[in-house]
């Protein structure tokens, strides 16, 4: 099925937000995708996600954001920011209900993808996006990386 013209894009990136229940994952995707923020939203009950289309470096990017039902698993401020730091990840904190932060999480985030996607294509024979529109999945993990390491454990 062909896209219609107001949904063109260079790239699709699916994120998915993830953490402990409560602490605000749908109002923070309601708040990029759409401006919004309501006190009375309801626990997310499996997945949801909802779109955005933005500029990345020249670049358009239609950003799929899945939100997902919360964990129960308290991380503190600081042990996060450390394991960020530790694993060379961004570590970003956000208020949907103020809008803080909100845009610069999701463009640094995406702007990432975008870097690492462009130095895959630069290795490889095929541009990034003819693969793209063709359909095909680019893996961004680095190749030497395939173990796999628990999650927040310390």
């Amino acid at each position: 099925m062909a896209r219609r013209p107001d949904e063109e894009y260079d790239y699709l990136f699916k994120v998915v937000l993830i953490g402990d229940s409560g602490v605000g994952k749908s109002n923070l995707l309601s708040r990029f995708t759409r401006n919004e923020f309501c006190l009375e939203s309801k626990s997310t009950i499996g997945v949801e996600f909802a779109t955005r289309t933005l500029q990345v470096e020249g670049r358009t990017v239609k950003a799929q954001i899945w939100d997902t039902a919360g964990q129960e698993r308290a991380v503190a401020t600081e042990d996060g920011q450390s394991y960020a730091e530790k694993e060379g990840l961004s570590f970003i904190e956000t208020s949907a209900l103020e809008a803080t932060n909100v845009e610069k999480a999701f463009q640094t985030i995406l702007s990432e993808i975008y870097r690492k996607i462009s130095k895959k294509s630069l290795s490889s024979d095929e541009p990034a996006t003819a693969s793209i529109k063709e359909g095909k999945t680019i893996d961004i993990g680095a190749p030497e990386d395939n173990t796999k390491r628990a999650c927040c454990s310390s």
